[in-house]
Parts: C-alpha cells; sequence; structure tokens
C-alpha cells in the first residue's frame, strides 16, 4: 500500500508541460515515451510567431522571401502561417514554418486561444487587419485596424508602404522597391534579397523528371512555357489567343523547342482553343490536377512566357528564366532575381494602373513586343548550347 501511495505522488510530482514544438497534449510524441515526466528530443518552441497573409497566391508566394530573414532575426521560433485554404499547399515542405492555418472558423477560434510574442499582418485588408488586432500578442506589426473600421498600418516602418496604397503617384510612379524588401523593412527584418521559398517533394520532382521525358525528343531540349492566363481579378494581365499563336509559331522553327502551355483551370478553353490554332506540336497541360501539380508542369520548363499573374510567380520561385510583360501592375514591384526579363509598355501614360476593366482599349496588351520576346528565348536557348 505504502509503495502505490509513493508512486502516485511520485507521478504528481514528476508531471509537467513540456515546452516543446512536439508536444500536443494528445499523444505521446515517439512511441513508448512519457512526455510528461521527460522530453526525449526537445525543440525549443521559443519566439512564437504569427504571419496573416490571406491575400491572392501571388503574393503569397512572395511573402516566403521574407521567411529567411524572419528566421535568422529569431533563430529559436515557432512560425505559423494562416492563409487561404487555395494558396495552403504553397507552403507545404516549407522549412521555415511549423505550422500552417487555413483561414476557416476552427483555426480562428485555435489562434484566437493562443497568445504570441510577434503577429505580422501582410495584408492591407479589413479582414485580415481585424483578425490581428482579435490575436493576442506582445507585439503587432503591419497592418491593423482603428474604431472607425479603417486599415492603418501598426508601427512606423509599415508606413512607407501603407502610403503607396494611397498615393498612385509614389506606387506608379517612385516607388523602386519590391515587394519582399518593402515587406522585411516594414516587419523590422534586415533585406538581403532572399528568394522565394517553394519546395516540390520527392514524388514531385520524380513527375516532373518522368513528364519531361515523355515530351522531350532529346536531351538538349527546350521546354518554352507559356504561362497563358491570369486570375478573373485582373482579366487584362494576359495577351490575347491571337498573340500567343503567333508568338508560339514563330518559337516552333527554333531547333529543339517544345512548347507546354501551362494554367489554372479558369485557362482550359482558352488552352485548347490555343493548340488547335497553333497546331499538335503545342502541348496543353492538364488544368484540373490541383496546384500542386500545376506547379509541377511550371517545373518542367526551363523558361516561361507570363504576365504578371500568379505563374509569374510560380516560375520565379521555380527558378526558371521568366519573360514577363507588364501593363495593369507594378514592375518595379517583381524581382526576378537576375533571371530573365521584364518587358514594359514605353510611353503609355496609363500604365501601370491596376484597373479592373480598361477605358482605352488595352493598349498595354496591345504594345506586348512579340519580337522582344521571341529575341529573348532566343538569345537564352543559344546561351544553353
Amino acid at each position: 500500500m505504502k509503495k502505490k501511495k509513493s508512486s502516485k505522488k511520485s507521478l504528481r510530482t514528476r508531471f509537467v508541460i513540456p515546452d516543446c514544438k512536439n508536444f500536443t497534449g494528445y499523444k505521446p510524441c515517439f512511441p513508448d515515451t512519457r512526455c510528461y515526466e521527460e522530453c526525449v528530443d526537445h525543440r525549443a518552441i521559443g519566439t512564437r510567431i504569427l504571419i496573416v497573409n490571406l491575400d491572392a497566391m501571388g503574393n503569397v508566394l512572395a511573402t516566403t522571401a521574407m521567411l529567411p530573414a524572419l528566421k535568422r532575426k529569431y533563430p529559436v521560433s515557432s512560425v505559423s502561417w494562416i492563409t487561404e485554404k487555395n494558396a495552403a499547399p504553397l507552403l507545404w515542405n516549407n522549412p521555415y514554418l511549423d505550422r500552417t492555418y487555413t483561414w476557416e472558423p476552427e483555426n480562428w477560434l485555435i489562434i484566437q486561444q493562443l497568445k504570441y510574442d510577434l503577429v505580422l499582418n501582410v495584408d492591407k485588408s479589413r479582414r485580415s487587419a481585424a483578425f490581428t488586432q482579435s490575436v493576442k500578442a506582445s507585439k503587432k506589426l503591419g497592418f491593423g485596424m482603428n474604431s472607425n473600421g479603417a486599415i492603418v498600418p501598426l508601427n512606423k516602418e509599415a508606413r512607407e508602404n501603407y502610403i503607396l496604397g494611397l498615393d498612385d503617384r509614389l506606387k506608379f510612379r517612385v516607388n523602386t522597391k519590391t515587394v519582399p524588401q518593402l515587406q522585411c523593412e516594414q516587419f523590422r527584418l534586415k533585406f538581403v534579397r532572399d528568394e522565394y521559398t517553394l519546395r516540390l517533394n520527392e514524388e514531385e520532382l520524380a513527375f516532373c523528371k518522368e513528364f519531361r521525358r515523355a515530351i522531350s525528343k532529346e536531351d538538349g531540349d527546350v521546354v518554352i512555357g507559356f504561362n497563358t492566363g491570369c486570375s478573373h481579378l485582373y482579366p487584362n494581365k494576359k495577351m490575347t489567343i491571337e498573340q500567343h499563336v503567333h508568338l508560339i509559331r514563330r518559337l516552333l522553327d527554333i531547333p529543339n523547342a517544345r512548347i507546354l502551355l501551362v494554367g489554372g483551370p479558369e485557362d482550359t478553353e482558352r488552352n485548347a482553343e490555343i493548340v488547335r490554332q497553333a497546331g499538335k506540336m503545342v502541348v496543353s497541360t492538364p488544368t484540373q490536377e490541383g496546384l500542386r501539380r500545376g506547379l509541377c508542369y511550371v517545373n518542367v520548363c526551363d523558361v516561361v512566357i507570363t504576365g504578371d499573374s500568379f505563374g509569374m510567380h510560380a516560375a520565379i520561385a521555380l527558378k526558371k528564366h521568366v519573360i514577363v510583360w507588364f501593363g495593369v501592375s507594378c514592375w518595379p514591384e517583381i524581382d526576378l532575381f537576375d533571371r530573365g526579363v521584364k518587358l514594359v509598355p514605353e510611353g503609355l501614360h496609363c500604365s501601370p494602373c491596376w484597373k479592373h476593366q480598361c477605358p482605352y482599349n488595352l493598349e498595354c496588351i496591345q504594345m506586348i513586343d512579340l519580337n522582344a520576346i521571341e529575341q529573348h528565348v532566343r538569345n537564352f536557348v543559344g546561351l544553353r548550347r
């Protein structure tokens, strides 16, 4: 009897909630271990950080460029990220993240019960600002909301990025900083031009290798990818079908060139029409297989021709040579990391504009220099030989 009491007393004495990333409180972290008595593989939680980023998928990819700087400043830390469900797969396998939450009620409840040391809100949107205000944290940087419902900067370093959204002259004509630089500065991180972080797993890399082998005829083939569409939010970020067909026909003259069309579900019919007009030498990749498989098709390419859309950001993240045209959006904000070229409409007073509808008959799209794109592709192919 005395032994039994001693055992109970010992259990009560040794019962400890580990301060460890592995510990959930639901089951042992490893088989046949007693985490409450002794932690066998301690991973310090450190500084608890939450990133709020519910913007478009391209913006989510661009935001990953600040993660290395965040980890350099807070080497012992636990970094979580909440984002939209459609963007969450972009964060799979990311070595800088400990947890990814999707934007849904269950996760709102969980996060609002936690206590963070630092919350970083990337988005200038009311829902992200309101959510940031609701989270318990010692420090919040980026953007929040005041009592009148207006989005406001939470720290002085966020004011520059904040004002860019309110002043077209500064944003369209004066600013020369990229999105990753603006984000690092507003979050008090040292900017050293880190690249996006996007990791394919072993199965995905094997798929890329096999798919490339299937579409290539020789080892020296160059796969030229066309990201043909864009989101419905800014429909004027894409070339016309006629422009695509004209350019593709010229590029098919390049020896060992393989043309690959990539895109999302919204581009299915568009890509089919391009193939119908350009010919069967053009390979249209499936558009209904999900985001991660779509990334694999981009990864197969050597060079990607695109507008300023998610496809551009995916190509940048996968370290492809990118030839991108601009019209609606701001080209200084994009960093190609010395792999590619930006084509901008010269002398066009209305570009950039960020308008959903164009009152000028899409002049910036009409001005896309197809000759320049062709020459840049030929130059790229020549350097590879």
